[in-house]
């Protein structure tokens, strides 16, 4: 069993916008060192989720858990990802996959965003 973990954004033509994302990914590799952490993009940036995880399957992976790094569950979150996993599924039947809820649902994160305005406004 090999299993990845693929951090999903939405992306922006402006490269820097992935900075935070890249040091997610980076501090994820060093928490899960034996787990393959991989960052794909829904559009203006590569690599894409599709590439990302026929990749991955390409390489024997068969456990892939998708995570979500959006706020909320807009258009992108109902529509486009399941259309993409979709054919994920299609593409890769050999493949378990596993699809977490987006960050901003996690409460543990909004508390976190919450307490570090509380403090960043302490003046």
């Amino acid at each position: 069993m090999k299993r990845a973990i693929v951090l999903f954004a939405h992306g922006a033509r402006d490269p820097r916008w992935a900075q935070p994302f890249q040091l997610i990914t980076q501090r994820l590799n060093q928490a899960l060192p034996h787990e393959e952490i991989r960052l794909s993009f829904l559009e203006l940036m590569e690599p894409s989720l599709t590439h990302t995880v026929n990749e991955l399957a390409g390489q024997g992976f068969d456990r892939i858990s998708i995570v979500p790094l959006f706020m909320a569950q807009g258009g992108h979150l109902r529509e486009d990802l399941p259309k993409i996993m979709m054919q994920l599924k299609e593409a890769h039947p050999h493949v378990h996959f596993h699809q977490t809820s987006a960050i901003g649902d996690a409460p543990e994160l909004l508390d976190a965003i919450a307490q570090w305005v509380v403090e960043v406004t302490r003046v």
